[in-house]
Parts: structure tokens; C-alpha cells; sequence
């Protein structure tokens, strides 16, 4: 008896050295080889560091990232996506150019049987997106800058906003300022309501025509960090003083906002989206795409608005690099749901 029971603990023994590789291969069907990412700008701080951690997660999963700029340009991003897809890449990640260029581009994949996860703007017939929840992070800005302004200010909330109406994502975070800034302040007027294109140049000019006409501005928001950069830089261009003024950005995209806050009297606070923490999320989509799981058509990325140093709890920074803190940013908690989407744009 003994010695029957020895003899299957030892073919058991052997079964498990035989389905142990067997196991492990299985797993590594399951993961991707190939993933291939188009960014829409890839020269924006943003994009940077959405790469730096799709990179990064990709590395240690043993995935290969391959990445195509479409530089602002649809024709491009759909010409960059079909090559991927010829190369036979087993995931795409996109971030569109514009909403309705891209709708033909997951049909497309569809056919091909290739997923797709979208970054920071919705598609209709997408399958899932990683992206912030955008209203409400302009919302909780909008709530520190007026308890700001109610300090500092005299209560006064005279609102410059510097917006994209091209996207969806980033009209939400104007109204979502707005919305959040008149819970305090509920006389909040917005006096101009600009289209700097997302960019510093035409940020810049577009807010010294807007102050030429009308001046009489106590806030500067921007929907990302260089369209509020481009607002105060009109501001200072026009020999006017900080006092009195609050200028609030969006994004926390690189080193620039970490300068501003640490030089402009003014800028006080930044609604920080942590690219790195959007790109290592995009990474983990594809592969759970990859593997056929079901996910949420919104995969929520946190936010949270800093005011002052608290860049801090969130980054090192050594010269010109900045480094994420991990553990901090992992701390914070993204919301199941957001308060109001594109959709709620077209009731």
C-alpha cells in the first residue's frame, strides 16, 4: 500500500513538472506581443508622459509598444493605425485627432479583429476608453478657485477661460469650472469664453485680442496647462500686475506647471491628470482586451486639484526630470462614474 501511494505522489509529482510549462505558456498566449499606439501630438508634454507610461508597464509585461504620431492630423492617424494593423499588431490604442474622424477607423479594426482602446476622448462604437472624467475635474477646480477668490479676492470671480470647443473632453472641463467656481461664488461671470487650440501660440494671442477689448478679468482658467500659460502670458504681455489675479490649469502634463507654480504669484492651482498613471492604464486595458475580458466603456483615471506645493506629494522633481510617486498617485481614488459626459453636451 505504501508503496502504491509512493507511486502516485510521484506520477502526481510529475504531472505538475509537466503542466507547470504548459500553464506558464498559457499565460503568455494570453498577453500581447504587439501593441501599437497613434498619439495625436506627441511633441505636447502630455503625450510624453502618457508614452513614458505606456513604455514603462509594456517593458515589464514583456510587450513590445510601437508609436505613430498623427500630429494634429486625421489623415495621418488613419493612415497610422491601418499600417499597424497590416503589421498585424493584437492591440491598437488611439487617441483621436477629432471624435468623428476616427468612427470609420474602429469599424475598420473591428473587421479586423484587432481591439481598440481609445485614450482621453469618446468614439461612438468604441469599446472601452481610459480618459479622466472631465467635468468633474474642471468642477473641483472651479470649487477651489472660488474658495480662493472668496480669500483673496474680494469675492470677485471675473472668469478668461481659455478652452478647446473641438472636443468634447474639454468643453466638460470649462463647464465643469464654471459649474464648481458658482457653488461658492454663485455670481461667477465668465467674460470671455476663447478657443486657444490647445496650444501656447494661439492661447497667447487669442488672450491678448480678448484683453485689448475687456480686461477686467480676476481669473485665467486653461483647459490644459498650455492654453492657461498662453492666458497669463497675454496678461504679463499687457504690463499687467498679478495682484488680484488667479490663474488655474489643468493637466499637471510636465515640468511647466511645477515652474509656474513655483514662479507666478498667480497661479495657484493646477487640476493635475497624471499622464504616466493614463498611459500605464491604457497598457493594462489592451492586455485584458487582448484576453477577451468585458470592460466598462469608461475606464476612469484619477484627478485631483493641487493647490500650491502640492505638486510635492505627487512628484520629485531632480533639474529637468520629474519623477511620479507611485504610491501616492495609486492612493487616489477615481470615481465609478462621472457627473455628466459628451452626452450630456447634446441635451
Amino acid at each position: 500500500m505504501k508503496r502504491f501511494i509512493a507511486i502516485l505522489l510521484a506520477s502526481a509529482s510529475a504531472l505538475a513538472l509537466i503542466s507547470a510549462p504548459a500553464q506558464a505558456q498559457a499565460q503568455t498566449q494570453k498577453m500581447p506581443k504587439r501593441i501599437g499606439y497613434v498619439t495625436n501630438y506627441a511633441t505636447h508634454e502630455w503625450y510624453q508622459n502618457v508614452i513614458k507610461g505606456m513604455q514603462d508597464h509594456a517593458k515589464k509585461l514583456g510587450i513590445q509598444l510601437e508609436v505613430q504620431d498623427a500630429n494634429l492630423d486625421i489623415a495621418k492617424q488613419v493612415a497610422a493605425a491601418e499600417d499597424f494593423m497590416a503589421k498585424g499588431v493584437d492591440v491598437l490604442i488611439v487617441t483621436p485627432v477629432n471624435e468623428e474622424g476616427v468612427v470609420p477607423l474602429l469599424r475598420q479594426a473591428k473587421s479586423h479583429n484587432i481591439p481598440v482602446v481609445l485614450e482621453g476622448n469618446p468614439v461612438k462604437g468604441m469599446t472601452t476608453m481610459v480618459a479622466i472624467c472631465d467635468y468633474d475635474t474642471g468642477f473641483f477646480s472651479g470649487v477651489e478657485a472660488g474658495k480662493y477668490a472668496k480669500e483673496n479676492l474680494g469675492g470677485m470671480a471675473k472668469v478668461m477661460n481659455v478652452g478647446l470647443p473641438l472636443l468634447s473632453a474639454t468643453v466638460l472641463r470649462s463647464r465643469g469650472f464654471m459649474d464648481g467656481l458658482r457653488t461658492i461664488i454663485p455670481g461667477a461671470t465668465m467674460v470671455h469664453d476663447l478657443d486657444g487650440g490647445g496650444n501656447p501660440d494661439r492661447a497667447l494671442e487669442v488672450s491678448a485680442a480678448a484683453l485689448a477689448k475687456n480686461s477686467d478679468v480676476t481669473i485665467i482658467y486653461g483647459i490644459n496647462d498650455s492654453s492657461s500659460l498662453g492666458g497669463l502670458q497675454a496678461w504679463k504681455a499687457a504690463g499687467k500686475s498679478q495682484d488680484g489675479l488667479l490663474t488655474v490649469g489643468t493637466g499637471g502634463e510636465g515640468l511647466a506647471f511645477i515652474h509656474a507654480i513655483e514662479k507666478e504669484p498667480s497661479y495657484r492651482i493646477e487640476a493635475a491628470m497624471f499622464p504616466e498613471k493614463e498611459g500605464y492604464t491604457a497598457i493594462e486595458a489592451a492586455v485584458r482586451l487582448f484576453r477577451g475580458e468585458k470592460l466598462p466603456m469608461h475606464i476612469v483615471s484619477p484627478t485631483t486639484p493641487l493647490i500650491g506645493k502640492d505638486w510635492k506629494k505627487f512628484y520629485d522633481l531632480d533639474g529637468t526630470k520629474r519623477t511620479i510617486k507611485w504610491d501616492a498617485v495609486n492612493a487616489l481614488k477615481a470615481p465609478e462614474k462621472c457627473t455628466k459626459t459628451a452626452a450630456d453636451l447634446k441635451k
